[in-house]
């Protein structure tokens, strides 16, 4: 799913101004509910490039290292799972029931405290928590670690940016 933050799509745009008044843009994000936004596991704000920065040639990583990252994060996830008849377990992260994510998803105290500040500073759902930690997981297992660290949970609720409050519902 894509949006723009409002009608005229230059909110946040350093090259162009947005001439929206306030209140449109309020009234304009509001039409994505909370509920619908709860249900969408990343959300990420994509700024428009320049073209300096469109044809600057860099050492960005490959797109087949990229596939290699997610086919070794997939593998370990089929393990995870491995042990569950198919047809009731999850088959990645983002399926996790409640009783997978506590066993899967634990929490150091700092990361806890972490997140206990970004749910009631960001105003963030239940639903969201979740999200959170499975995409946290998921973090997890792209960096090649066992268990959720600090940094794969900050990722994680960074990618929550429609989740702030006074935006779209919250």
């Amino acid at each position: 799913m894509a949006t723009q933050e409002c009608p005229c799509g230059h909110l946040g745009d350093p090259r162009k101004p947005c001439t929206c008044h306030p209140g449109r843009v309020a009234k304009y994000l509001s039409r994505l509910s909370g509920p619908l936004l709860d249900r969408i596991d990343i959300h990420v704000e994509v700024p428009s490039l320049g073209f300096e920065q469109l044809s600057r040639s860099g050492q960005a990583e490959t797109s087949a290292r990229v596939r290699e990252r997610v086919q070794k994060a997939r593998a370990v996830q089929d393990g995870r799972f491995a042990s569950k008849s198919r047809s009731a377990s999850a088959h990645c992260n983002a399926q996790m029931s409640p009783k997978q994510m506590r066993q899967h998803c634990r929490l150091d105290n700092a990361s806890q405290e972490m997140l206990r500040l970004a749910v009631d500073r960001l105003g963030l759902s239940a639903r969201a928590y979740d999200r959170i930690l499975k995409v946290a997981r998921t973090v997890a297992d792209l960096d090649g670690k066992e268990s959720i660290q600090a940094r794969h949970l900050s990722e994680a609720i960074q990618y929550r940016t429609l989740d702030r409050r006074g935006r779209a519902g919250a």
